[in-house]
């Protein structure tokens, strides 16, 4: 009978442990805000006996850059960065990794303190990971803060080519919640107009700049309501020194590779000075409206454009177009005045394959004249919440994504009343490049094709000089 009972209250106790649900954590359980890695990912993990394992695959990844841009990338798990890893100051770690590069590569854990034979240099610390190969890493996480990984063999090549991702470590304890957590990679890229794959041996004269291998107007925002404090971390091994800014707030330097910074330490500014190997954290108090974040160099907010090619600002091109279209039917004069008109007419003139236009992006006022580093902190009261960085990731991709600040009355710059403009006079007509036969005697645009219209003088008794509807239609067609 005892027996009987034993093996009864076996089975009972086995069934028991069956209906036993091990619990799920959901995003408002974590101990720590997730971190948004914008179009990017968080890397899953799972708990093998104790420790959080992770599992990275090092690999030849298709990106898209923009849209109407990819290129062919080194990466890890499918994208560029790879997916930002996340775990908790003390956690044990362990971190596969599966070589599906051609060549041997091994996986450096940048600014984490750790054993040596853990640092992931190749031939100083670990063999090199052949490709087809699986090595495992595991380490205690004794600090926190923003710290990074990427590829140590090879280095000017895989690291030229995208392999590189964040590794976050959050405190135990904040004493202070975040709202919003944000996570941004800067890179840059030599890619030729008409191609895709990148050219890792360039050193300096770069045509591509990006968050998060984005370049804008492909670059996400950042969403935030009013009042919410929100942290940007920027995290860069790149060649070049970059200048963060962001419009409309001051923000507080609140940590680097190094680990937190002291309160008392904090400093407050507007832009982020970062170089290669840095990461630096940033926290602030979001403030209503729609606002600008973009490096400061001057070409890093900018895509594809030549530097090779003699400086024609202010320089008269009168006549020079006609006879250059004699060679090149449709060929067009740019850069006596800006370059604004080529924002204008990339919008309906083919350019190379593959490639975008050196300035591009439509805000709620027009052309917003931009590329590379650039994109938008969106502050809206009607900002939701995201359960997931998945769940933000997915719905917010483009600038445009949840729509743009309605300013309150008055608050918005405008032409002043009664303005007459001092460069208009009554010799001057406006037409369009790219339809001739639209002409006015005041400034606007288009209503064929939205371009703003050209000023062009008139000759006593005559009227605007119009190209043939021939050569508007090759100005169409023409490849930049």
């Amino acid at each position: 009978m005892e027996e009987i009972m034993s093996k009864r209250t076996i089975f009972l106790l086995f069934i028991g442990l069956l209906l036993i649900q091990v619990p799920v954590l959901k995003a408002e359980d974590l101990p720590y805000t997730p971190v948004i890695t914008l179009n990017g990912s968080t890397l899953p993990w799972k708990m093998v006996d104790g420790v959080k394992e992770f599992h990275l695959i090092p690999e030849e990844v298709e990106w898209e850059v923009a849209p109407g841009m990819k290129i062919k990338a080194w990466g890890y798990n499918g994208q560029t960065p790879g997916p930002t890893i996340e775990a908790v100051e003390g956690d044990r770690v362990r971190i596969l990794v599966t070589n599906k590069l051609p060549e041997p590569t091994a996986v450096h854990w940048h600014g984490i303190l750790l054993p040596s034979g853990m640092d992931g240099v190749q031939g100083l610390t670990q063999k090199a990971i052949q490709p087809g190969e699986t090595f495992a890493y595991e380490f205690t996480l004794i600090q926190h803060g923003t710290q990074m990984y990427h590829s140590h063999g090879d280095e000017m090549v895989q690291i030229g080519l995208g392999t590189m991702g964040f590794f976050i470590i959050h405190p135990k304890h904040r004493n202070l919640k975040i709202d919003r957590d944000y996570a941004i990679f800067l890179n840059e890229w030599f890619v030729e107009p008409g191609t895709s794959r990148p050219d890792p041996n360039v050193m300096t004269d770069f045509n591509l700049f990006t968050f998060n291998s984005r370049a804008f107007p492909g670059t996400a925002p950042l969403l935030a309501r009013p009042g919410e404090r929100v942290r940007i971390r920027v995290g860069h091994v790149g060649q070049e020194f970059h200048a963060i800014h962001l419009h409309g707030h001051n923000f507080k330097m609140v940590g680097t590779d190094g680990g937190d910074i002291p309160e008392s330490a904090q400093y407050p500014e507007t832009t982020v000075g970062i170089g290669p190997g840095q990461t630096r954290d940033i926290e602030f108090t979001a403030v209503p409206g729609d606002w600008a974040l973009h490096c400061h160099l001057r070409h890093h907010p900018m895509n594809a454009m030549g530097h090779d090619i003699p400086n024609v600002l202010g320089v008269s091109q009168d006549g020079l177009e006609e006879k250059v279209q004699n060679l090149l039917p449709g060929y067009m004069a740019m850069g006596e005045k800006g370059m604004h008109e080529h924002l204008e007419h990339s919008k309906h003139m083919k350019g190379p394959e593959n490639t975008l236009p050196m300035m591009a992006g439509d805000g709620p006022f027009g052309p917003i004249g931009m590329g590379g580093m650039f994109t938008v902190l969106k502050v809206h009261e009607d900002i939701p919440d995201f359960k997931t960085a998945e769940e933000y990731t997915k719905q917010v991709q483009l600038p445009g994504d949840f729509g743009w600040y309605k300013n309150p009355p008055g608050t918005v710059a405008d032409r002043v009343p009664g303005d007459v403009n001092i460069f208009q006079s009554e010799n001057q007509i406006y037409t369009c490049p790219m339809h001739p036969e639209v002409q006015q005697k005041t400034p606007g645009s288009c209503p064929k094709c939205g371009m703003t219209l050209k000023a062009e003088s008139l000759q006593k008794g005559s009227t605007a000089k119009a190209m043939s509807s021939d050569k508007a239609e090759d100005h169409k067609n023409m490849k930049m």
